[in-house]
């Protein structure tokens, strides 16, 4: 009789709480809700409010972007927000690679919720048209022949340009020099005018300067074809299998934010992303539209950490 009653109350208890689960679900949201993000103009604040607007109307509610400095603020921000959906963040990837650079306020992982994969964008390796390469095979044969003798720009050591490139040199077992900028402008600026070989450029930024006849493209950094880089093979399919580096911006609430929130916003995050005018939005500017599961997400997160993590102790890389 005992055991009886324990069981019926264990029940109940049980009941009440996948009741306040619904209620939670179905009450959310009741007031506006805020995006925090990176600061105003760059890349995740134009996804920031493209989203913001795409998911009001179906939320029934003003969704709100808070433009914080660009950086660990926007994460941190997010992190020390209350876990009940009305503070989300979007964000580049930066978000967990900085976390393995730097010492940071949160965990990538344990502090956060993932909600969605909102975009992806490309780099290209671009050579300045007097680097004798057409292709992967043929640079990787030329750094080979040359080794230590050509050079790549960057926007700064831990950029995404630095990185990727890195990475590249590490899986083609080739020694080219790194010559670090303080912004993409700067080094673009000297790539341009033949002061550096080659670099790791956005899609979107390099592709003006292919079609002048200023740089040639040599490779995309995706493992498929990128709409962002028409006719441009990948690094993976030209000469280094397995090869990919993609820059992703991702919506995320707090950790511990309840799922049935987080699935409501994933539902229409992605509605939206799918949407031919989203598409289309993205692809202006420089990213193609992705929409994910929140298990997508973070498997996405944990491999590019991985990935990153084994790169950057081997280069013993520190940004403080």
């Amino acid at each position: 009789m005992a055991t009886r009653g324990v069981n019926a109350k264990m029940s109940c208890i049980g009941i009440a709480i996948l009741s306040a689960g619904a209620v939670c679900a179905q009450d959310y949201p009741n007031r506006p809700v805020r995006i925090v993000t990176s600061g105003a103009g760059g890349s995740s604040d134009i996804i920031a409010r493209l989203v913001a607007q795409g998911i009001a109307g179906p939320l029934g509610q003003q969704v709100i972007v808070e433009n914080r400095p660009t950086g660990v603020i926007p994460g941190q921000t997010v992190a020390q927000a209350a876990a009940d959906g009305y503070t989300l963040l979007i964000s580049g990837g930066t978000l967990w690679t900085s976390t393995l650079l730097r010492k940071t306020s949160y965990d990538a992982i344990r502090d956060f919720a993932p909600i969605t994969l909102i975009e992806n964008s490309v780099s290209v390796i671009a050579v300045h048209p007097s680097v004798p390469v057409k292709s992967v095979k043929d640079l990787i044969a030329l750094a080979k022949a040359r080794p230590g003798e050509l050079n790549y720009t960057s926007s700064g050591a831990g950029s995404t340009s630095h990185l990727t490139m890195e990475l590249f040199k590490s899986m083609a077992n080739i020694d080219i020099v790194h010559v670090p900028y303080k912004s993409n402008s700067a080094a673009m600026i000297d790539l341009l005018g033949g002061q550096v070989q080659l670099s790791f450029i956005s899609a979107s930024s390099v592709v003006p300067h292919v079609k002048s006849g200023k740089l040639r493209a040599v490779a995309v950094s995706s493992a498929s074809p990128s709409a962002l880089a028409p006719g441009v093979p990948t690094v993976a399919a030209s000469g280094v299998p397995g090869f990919e580096a993609v820059s992703m911006t991702a919506m995320l609430a707090p950790a511990k934010t309840p799922m049935s929130i987080i699935r409501r916003v994933n539902e229409e995050a992605v509605r939206y992303i799918h949407t031919p005018e989203a598409k289309e939005i993205f692809l202006k500017n420089g990213a193609e539209a992705a929409g994910s599961t929140p298990e997508q997400l973070a498997a996405a997160m944990k491999a590019d950490m991985e990935r990153l993590g084994k790169l950057i102790k081997d280069l013993n890389l520190r940004v403080d």
